[in-house]
């Protein structure tokens, strides 16, 4: 019996390991003494990110800029002018302001995401499904916060954009002879353009992010600096005292929270994007990022003091208000190119999140693509679609940026609660941190968390009809996820030996009509002799299935992003083979092109026979007859359910009609397909009372 082994589970010499590694290849397949080994590997995605993520260059850095400061980056737009609105100008409230916003970045943004949430890398990777991988061995109630998290991630996210854009857009209206300017069709132009151009990916343009982003916070530091000149003295906002008397003293101060918090709400992008760029690369960019920012905001608010105790905005964004009037047209371009990259991040990492749902079995399976050779760039076009939808919709309701400032931000702050929540029992339980250290790490980002989003419940009133979305966003994963265990709790597994010798024998029948020479079964079998239950009464059916060679293909979803590997094992010498693939959940599975790869490589090794076809059809066409069979459930009829679980199965399986195909998912080829449908019999009704009649005459 031949066993084929993935790289972790043999003792090879590390130089041995190093060279296959780093080999550019497809697949590697080697010979090592006795033991046999097989490395797929994709060598672009994975292999830049463990280059970049290790090295600190100009080049990293700028990329850093580019990808990831979209969102916390254009805040300077909207934060200061959110926080003071139409109130009077006074020293509390600017200072008291800008106070806040600095130890909110400092604590949220530098001390919880930059130095201690970087630490939960999943080999490269971050975000909140990253950090679920790492922690959720570790209690069964890891489930509901991810969801919650990522529902509300994903949902405040649809406001990015058009907050964003339209905060750079009203700019012009500044612009002497444009103040009258429709905003709301310009807007809609540039998001529309946006979300149309992301079929065909964005690999060529993105160049260009890292470098405008440079230009931005360059700007951003230099016109602040203009107005900081003029008023030295509100370096004293840094002084915590002031964020204390704001929140305490001024006049419902502590519900001012909620715009301060725009200051931040691109925090969790940071880690969502660890993947990108690498920990050192964020780090060391965001100590210039942070200085940019808070340059801007003191320069806002300098601005602000100088106009005087008791002055109003009047509807004016202190953003472009510093700006020199010769400046102003290049300022407002080069913000909406900002706000531009932020959306784009922002798409980019709804796809990537809903990617990650999908394949740790959290959303159900639907049509991703890459729109370019770069791996780990994807394009999914429903949610494209539906992203694309909501954007409009909000700049059509909401129609300034203004209004949409009432409405942002309570979603993240949920996502940072239960970031929080993962974040603890990573350093608890991997890190092995003082049990009091954590807690107290936990009582502090909880009171901060929470006092945010308690400021941030009265923006309810303002996106109440966004909770509809949110809550549809949150079902969905909840029944995905939990009518598949169910599901799964009633798939039952034999051992395969039991059969070996009768599947030989029909394998051998020359009675039985060959149904073809290579049928494949993908089993959720982990162990190396099971299989499921209805796979063997699919071979041994009404019509059996003859075949000379029998596979069982199993796809095993690992905790890494982007492992891919096999391991093969003959259960019946060159009659019944198994494969397991083990794909890592930031991997769309290609299944029929990897396993007609692993064949290629066992045939071309001779440790596998090509068996010809029984009409002769070999001579003309060599390729391996193969033939995959994928059994569907459906909801049987005789099912008894209680109220909670007939709403789960029934809502699974009408969202799995809505979804993509099994064999779709799997990258197999239609024509080589065939579908059969089983019955799920959960609970099957068994307490009813059938009376025989009484006939007339007795049964002949």
């Amino acid at each position: 019996m031949i066993r084929y082994n993935r790289i972790p589970e043999c003792r090879l010499p590390l130089c041995l390991y190093k060279i296959f590694t780093r080999r550019r290849l497809s697949f590697t397949f080697c010979r090592y003494h006795s033991l046999h080994f097989c490395i797929i590997n994709f060598n672009s995605m994975k292999d830049i990110k463990n280059e970049i993520k290790g090295k600190v260059t100009a080049a990293t850095l700028l990329v850093a800029l580019g990808i990831i400061y979209g969102d916390i980056g254009t805040s300077p737009l909207y934060v200061l002018k959110a926080i003071v609105g139409d109130r009077p100008v006074s020293e509390i409230l600017v200072y008291g302001g800008i106070s806040c916003v600095f130890w909110t970045i400092t604590f949220l943004t530098s001390f919880k995401y930059i130095y201690l949430t970087l630490k939960a890398d999943n080999h490269g990777e971050g975000g909140i499904f990253s950090l679920y991988a790492l922690v959720r061995r570790y209690g069964k109630y890891m489930i509901i916060p991810t969801i919650l998290g990522a529902t509300t991630l994903l949902a405040d996210g649809i406001i990015t954009p058009p907050i964003s854009v339209a905060s750079a857009v009203e700019g012009l209206t500044i612009v002497k002879g444009l103040q009258h300017l429709a905003t709301v069709p310009v807007v809609i132009i540039i998001l529309s353009a946006l979300f149309f151009f992301q079929r065909f990916g964005t690999h060529k343009i993105g160049r260009t992010f890292g470098p405008a982003m440079l230009v931005w916070f360059i700007m951003l530091a230099t016109i602040g600096i203009s107005q900081i000149v003029k008023h030295p003295s509100i370096f004293k906002a840094l002084n915590p005292m002031y964020a204390y008397h704001f929140l305490a003293d001024y006049p419902h101060g502590f519900w001012l929270l909620g715009a301060v918090f725009l200051a931040t709400t691109g925090a969790e992008a940071l880690y969502s994007d660890l993947g990108h760029c690498g920990r050192n690369n964020i780090r060391i960019t965001w100590v210039g990022v942070k200085i940019a920012l808070m340059l801007n905001y003191m320069g806002q608010a300098a601005w602000l003091m100088n106009l005087g105790k008791g002055a109003l905005l009047q509807g004016r964004n202190p953003f472009y208000e510093i700006m020199p009037h010769w400046f102003l047209i290049a300022g407002i371009l080069i913000a909406t190119i900002a706000t531009i990259i932020a959306s784009q991040a922002m798409i980019s990492g709804s796809y990537t999140l809903v990617n990650e749902a999908m394949n740790l079995n959290f959303w159900p399976r639907i049509a991703v693509r890459q729109p370019t050779e770069l791996k780990g760039q994807i394009y999914i076009p429903s949610v494209n679609n539906i992203l694309w939808a909501g954007c409009i919709l909000m700049i059509l309701y909401f129609e300034t940026s203004t209004n949409m400032e009432a409405a942002y931000g309570f979603g993240i702050t949920i996502t940072m609660m239960m970031t929080t929540f993962l974040l603890m029992h990573f350093l608890f339980y991997k890190l092995k941190w003082n049990k009091f250290l954590v807690l107290g790490l936990l009582l502090l980002f909880g009171i901060i968390e929470f006092s945010f989003f308690i400021a941030n419940i009265a923006k309810i009133e303002e996106r109440w009809k966004f909770l509809f979305f949110e809550f549809g966003i949150f079902i969905t994963m909840y029944i995905w996820y939990y009518a598949r265990k169910i599901t799964n709790r009633l798939t039952r597994f034999v051992d395969f030996g039991k059969y070996a010798n009768q599947v030989k024998i029909l394998s051998e029948d020359n009675r039985i009509p060959k149904y073809c020479t290579q049928l494949i079964y993908l089993t959720k079998a982990n162990q190396r002799h099971h299989v499921e239950e209805k796979i063997i009464r699919s071979i041994f059916s009404k019509r059996p299935k003859r075949a000379d060679v029998y596979w069982f293909l199993h796809i095993n979803r690992t905790e890494e992003p982007y492992t891919l590997s096999y391991n093969v094992s003959e259960l019946v010498d060159d009659k019944v083979i198994k494969v397991n693939i083990n794909v890592g959940f930031r991997i769309q599975p290609r299944t029929e092109l990897y396993f007609k790869k692993i064949v290629q490589e066992l045939i071309s090794n001779k440790e596998l026979n090509l068996h010809t076809r029984p009409d002769g059809s070999t001579m003309y066409n060599s390729e391996p007859d193969f033939k995959f069979v994928v059994i569907e459930k459906f909801l049987s009829a005789e099912n008894e359910f209680s109220l909670r679980e007939g709403i789960l199965l029934n809502v699974y399986f009408f969202l799995k009609r809505l979804g993509q195909s099994d064999e779709t998912a799997f990258g197999l080829d239609k024509s080589d397909v065939a579908i059969e449908q089983i019955p799920l019999v959960y609970q099957p009704v068994t307490n009813f009372k059938l009376k025989r009649e009484e006939h007339l005459q007795p049964m002949m």
